[in-house]
């Protein structure tokens, strides 16, 4: 039996929920089948297609097929309407799960043969995408009439082969999509190329794509602004932000949020604007009021670890006090502060908030006791973080390759070789992404256990456990292991072959993601 996250359950729930409200509009929308549809819509146990939905939303699995839920559908004499399979398709979209959004999509041709509009087009393109690759949907625009290759459709693969970093190729289509008259008159189609030369770097090429906007007459949106922007704050670019910024505080038709100047801020601060940078994010914080409390949430995520990289103490402490009274507050909202206060080196209030997190029965989170197992590793605290290790096991937290990697560094500066060796092993077998332990740690083991008592039989399981994790190439792991048998463990050449592990806690929060354009997802409404 397959286990099923409560998350998954939760996103269900909220999906049931949406399509339910969908449903009850869509039964007003057309005059016609007013008294027909509400009927069905109040009425579970009736043909609405809504008793559908509540087949399909339980299913989170990718993996398991919703296609015999539909065929089963219509075996038993129930009717399917393209509208409310278009419906499914949006929403499925709206909450990533785009396998089954395909399987819908396909369903709709290869067992109802419904038409295609060039929009259903574009959505399927998409979804391939997503779920097959680049490569698949490509072969499928190639492959549709010619009379569906219309803007949605151009669009979409271009939004495609930006979404996959592909420059080359979305020029190219931009440059298609001209010659065959299908040039964009709004933003939208722009907005994919800018983000797409900001997310590689081609700030040329995305000034010259904004003048060329110009010069077409089509004005920048809100999401033209924030791309601009994002690309002027990872340049350091005070004139540059300072340009973007008075331009959308003076046009009236850009609807400013936190992350605009969430944005901003970051990027005074990497330039060394302090005094700019704490402006900005007194302006975002003044607009967090009236968000959902996801996303006040994340404002709130933000602007503490930001004054925190600022050096503002006194602001982190403060919004914390403003987060709790008006937000609830779950595991990243504890995580953003306690990370906030060990960047002062406050180990108390980081302790304080701690047991605050500890006391509120949250989900269990082996991050948050991480921070602390880090920082008392750091000051010698091993008794310290040896015992919040063996109470989050009881409350059922699993140790992860950060926890055991800190105990390893604190064990070795603390010369208990023996201990920090066990710990790095532990470490190593937990690890389930490319995490590699540093030179120096790895360099101590392994000379350990070769003067140890395991000796040869102990060095060549470390050796080939960190084969086994994708830590060292085969090529070094049998280099190694003849050195070994041969008695001649050397490390003199491991800088060559090997790349020490980036572990920090205390990096600076990027910038707000600027709001991507979903070309696919307008056109959704054509």
């Amino acid at each position: 039996m397959k286990f099923v996250s409560s998350r998954t359950i939760l996103e269900s729930i909220k999906l049931q929920l949406r399509l339910g409200n969908v449903s009850r509009i869509s039964s007003y929308s057309t005059a016609t089948r007013n008294l027909t549809t509400e009927r069905r819509s109040t009425n579970p146990d009736s043909n609405s297609m809504r008793g559908l939905f509540r087949r399909i939303t339980p299913l989170g699995d990718p993996t398991v097929s919703i296609v015999p839920l539909l065929d089963q559908w219509v075996q038993e004499g129930r009717t399917v309407e393209k509208e409310q399979l278009q419906l499914f398709i949006k929403e499925l979209r709206s909450f990533r799960r785009f396998t089954h959004a395909l399987q819908i999509s396909m369903w709709m041709t290869d067992k109802r043969y419904l038409p295609l509009t060039s929009a259903d087009v574009a959505i399927r393109l998409d979804l391939i995408s997503k779920v097959h690759g680049l490569e698949r949907a490509e072969n499928y625009f190639n492959n549709v009439a010619k009379q569906l290759r219309r803007f949605a459709a151009y669009s979409a693969l271009l939004n495609c082969y930006a979404n996959a970093k592909s420059v080359e190729k979305a020029e190219a289509t931009m440059q298609e999509m001209s010659d065959l008259g299908l040039s964009p008159r709004t933003p939208s189609v722009y907005n994919s190329m800018l983000n797409l030369y900001y997310q590689t770097g081609n700030y040329e090429k995305l000034d010259s794509l904004m003048r060329e906007m110009e010069e077409k007459g089509i004005g920048y949106d809100k999401i033209t602004c924030s791309i601009r922007l994002s690309a002027y704050a990872a340049a350091s670019d005070v004139q540059g932000i300072d340009k973007i910024v008075n331009l959308m505080e003076s046009n009236p038709t850009v609807l400013l949020d936190w992350k605009i100047y969430g944005t901003a801020a970051s990027g005074y601060a990497k330039a060394g604007f302090l005094d700019k940078s704490f402006q900005m994010l007194k302006k975002s914080e003044g607009l967090i009021s009236g968000k959902s409390r996801t996303e006040a949430a994340k404002a709130y995520h933000f602007l503490i670890t930001q004054n925190a990289t600022n050096g503002q103490k006194d602001e982190v402490l403060r919004l914390w006090e403003i987060y709790k009274k008006n937000v609830a507050i779950y595991n990243r909202g504890y995580i953003s502060v306690i990370k906030s206060m060990l960047k002062f080196d406050d180990l108390e209030t980081a302790e304080k908030i701690f047991e605050d997190w500890d006391s509120q029965s949250l989900s269990n989170d082996i991050r948050i006791p991480n921070f602390l197992i880090g920082s008392y590793c750091r000051k010698g605290l091993l008794h310290k973080a040896e015992s919040l290790i063996s109470k989050a096991k009881l409350k059922g937290e699993k140790p992860n390759c950060k926890t055991w990697f800190y105990m390893a560094t604190g064990y070795l500066k603390n010369n208990q070789t023996l201990e920090a060796v066990e710990a790095m092993k532990e470490a190593l077998v937990v690890c389930r992404n490319k995490w590699k332990p540093s030179k120096e740690h790895l360099a101590s083991s392994l000379t350990f256990l070769n003067n140890g008592v395991e000796n040869i039989v102990g060095v060549e399981k470390f050796i080939n456990l960190l084969r086994e994790k994708d830590i060292i190439s085969e090529g070094l792991q049998g280099k190694w292991l003849n050195n070994v048998q041969n008695g001649k463990l050397n490390f003199d050449e491991l800088g060559k072959f090997y790349s020490d592990a980036l572990i920090d806690d205390a990096e600076a929060p990027s910038a707000p993601e600027a709001d991507k354009d979903d070309s696919v997802k307008e056109q959704e409404t054509c």
